[in-house]
């Protein structure tokens, strides 16, 4: 952190260039990333701690919306695909178009708040810099994001094809066994989303629940 008129190059080749918000000249502070409006060098601890707040934040509703997204493509297409060899001459989408839009628009947003809506801790400041070349999906969340999707998968695919024999009679016709199939698939990956958002909670292999 530095503050003469000729520290601009100094302060645009750093990682994260730091200037003095009072005592700090205006050319250090268009080449800086954080001003510090106090000139309080307290502050930069309390830019850390927030800047990896934000950035966890941003890493779990990545993890939730990649697990959303991976298993309703899966979903889509394998129903699309069973209803097509299957007697019916239209393709028919376990998850309809309305359904998805009320997922994007309802799951995803309150998702969003629910995940940027945790504090920073002082235990952040105990984890080292991230690279510049770091990868944004780590290990973890790429090994949650998989077994999430293949879990809801599996789970909304089994209520999908086993429907009509839980929850159907032999009176109803095709195409209300596929109405009744697509409606009851539907609650159960919304449930799944349920559950799925507090998982999303940890981007590392610890608990994703706090007591």
């Amino acid at each position: 952190m530095i503050d003469g008129t000729n520290d601009a190059p100094a302060l645009k080749s750093a990682d994260v260039g730091f200037s003095m918000g009072i005592a700090g000249t205006e050319v250090a502070k268009e080449a800086s990333d954080i001003i510090l409006l106090d000139d309080n060098f307290a502050s930069i601890v309390k830019a850390v701690i927030w800047g990896r707040s934000v950035y966890d934040s941003v890493r779990k509703f990545l993890q939730f919306q990649l697990t959303v997204n991976v298993s309703a493509v899966v979903l889509v297409l394998v129903t699309s695909l069973y209803t097509a060899f299957t007697g019916d001459k239209v393709p028919k989408s376990g998850l309809a178009a309305v359904q998805l839009l009320w997922v994007n628009l309802i799951m995803d947003t309150m998702a969003a708040l629910a995940l940027a809506t945790d504090p920073p801790t002082p235990a952040l400041l105990n984890r080292k810099p991230s690279k510049r070349s770091e990868f944004i999906i780590s290990a973890p969340m790429g090994k949650m994001i998989i077994i999430q999707a293949l879990y809801q998968i599996v789970v909304c695919l089994l209520v999908y094809f086993l429907s009509d024999e839980w929850f159907g009679n032999s009176s109803m016709s095709y195409h209300d066994l596929v109405e009744l199939a697509s409606a009851v698939m539907f609650n159960t990956f919304v449930f799944c989303q349920i559950f799925n958002e507090f998982n999303s909670r940890s981007i590392t292999n610890g608990k994703n629940l706090s007591i």
